[in-house]
């Protein structure tokens, strides 16, 4: 355990008191949140309440929890994890659902990366050590394609194709209702939630986020659209059809009817990575690629035909 202590700032005054400790030390707004209801974080020498406002000048002690040591890379076979196309550069695998791409703290379930050095499958060492050749994610409960860079050229290409939004990259997602329009643009800045860590919102001061979509099929309950990234937030899908009062299907997370899900036999998110093309770094040929529905996801698409 650290003890540190501090003057608030004046850019914090009037900040809440979680939310404070989470910028002043770096810590996500959950373990702040914590942090401070154990009664490790003293304003004036007093515990306060998280929800409480901190004022500028005022003499904050933290007691600190240790630091997290970072995850590991552990070679382990990844169930239904196939590749779809591997050179000396590049692999583009199909991730099942319940797969990360990397570890990371909190996690100890299976990853890309672990899944293909179970594979024998080496990646480039740029990044940092868990996530050594990663230059882009999938979230744990969306399928579909993901590329990880082999060579050191290529993560340096692929990296600045992915910043420079040269990448072509579409899901597929089912969502709820019907959208008006029923093709069109959502341009809305999202940043982590203000309450919910493990969540994100469009927030008026959040990262520039843009997703363009066309409705494929229309259903009584529900919507099949074809989804376009501009750019690459976490959760981005999620949370702009979340903002639209369309989530998609399964996502119980951003607001999803759960009595559709279970009648749909979902368990998640209706969101696959469905196609996903670049120029390959070497030859600056473009390659694409396309990924079929998974199981569950050709399922509940089939009972929300049959119903329609």
């Amino acid at each position: 355990m650290t003890a540190r202590s501090l003057p608030v700032p004046d850019g914090l005054d009037g900040m809440r008191l979680d939310q404070a400790v989470s910028r002043l030390f770096g810590l996500s707004r959950t373990a702040a949140a914590t942090l401070v209801e154990a009664g490790d974080a003293l304003v004036d020498g007093i515990p306060r309440p998280k929800s409480d406002k901190v004022s500028a000048g005022a003499w904050l002690e933290v007691t600190l929890p240790p630091p997290v040591t970072a995850p590991t890379l552990v070679a382990t076979p990844v169930h239904g994890m196939k590749i779809v196309y591997s050179d000396d550069d590049i692999v583009v695998v199909d991730k099942p659902v319940g797969v990360a791409a990397h570890p990371s703290p909190g996690w100890s379930g299976p990853t890309v990366i672990g899944g293909l050095a179970a594979m024998g499958q080496n990646v480039a060492t740029s990044g940092a050590a868990e996530r050594q050749g990663v230059v882009h994610r999938l979230d744990v409960g969306t399928t579909g394609l993901m590329a990880v860079a082999k060579s050191e050229m290529a993560y340096s290409a692929l990296k600045r194709a992915f910043k420079e939004r040269e990448v072509d990259k579409r899901y597929h997602a089912i969502v709820q209702g019907h959208l008006d329009p029923l093709r069109g643009t959502i341009d809305a800045p999202i940043d982590r939630h203000p309450t919910a860590d493990y969540r994100f919102a469009v927030m008026s001061d959040g990262k520039p986020s843009i997703t363009h979509y066309d409705t494929l099929e229309a259903f009584r309950s529900a919507s099949l659209i074809d989804v376009k990234l501009e750019t690459g937030r976490t959760h981005q899908i999620r949370v702009h059809f979340s903002a639209m009062r369309h989530p998609c299907v399964g996502d119980v997370t951003y607001g999803a009817d759960p009595t559709l899900a279970a009648r749909l036999g979902l368990h998640r998110q209706w969101l696959h990575a469905r196609e996903l093309a670049f120029l390959h770094p070497r030859t600056q040929d473009e390659v694409r690629f396309v990924s079929d529905y998974p199981e569950d996801l050709g399922h509940a698409l089939d009972l929300l035909r049959d119903a329609s």
